[in-house]
């Protein structure tokens, strides 16, 4: 079953009520799919609830894809490297700044 996301919004219990007798649901957002209800099955691995489930989560999904060579582990110095070889960039003196620009650019488009 296909839902956009305004009709998910407005009629959420009789959604949720179908997923409970075993339906799912497409959730779509201007004819882009963006998720997937499921109905909940015990025993299925997501028993876990609470702060801690969604990264307990993560970190299997994270494990399966190292399992199947899509992304490998990374190495924890790399990150102070790169950080040490990009030092910030320093926006001149006495240049105005993001803010001021965005005023300006807004003030301008009004006339």
């Amino acid at each position: 079953m296909a839902v956009k996301i305004a009709d998910l919004k407005n009629n959420l219990s009789r959604h949720l009520a179908r997923v409970r007798r075993g339906s799912e649901i497409t959730v779509y957002d201007r004819n882009t799919p963006v998720a997937r209800i499921l109905p909940y099955r015990a025993g299925d691995g997501r028993t876990a609830t609470g702060p801690g489930a969604a990264a307990d989560e993560a970190t299997e999904r994270v494990a399966l894809l190292a399992k199947q060579g899509v992304l490998s582990a990374g190495r924890p110095e790399a990150v102070s490297e790169w950080v040490e070889a990009h030092a910030p960039i320093r926006r001149p003196a006495r240049s105005p700044g993001a803010v001021d620009t965005l005023l300006k650019m807004r003030r301008e488009s009004r006339r």
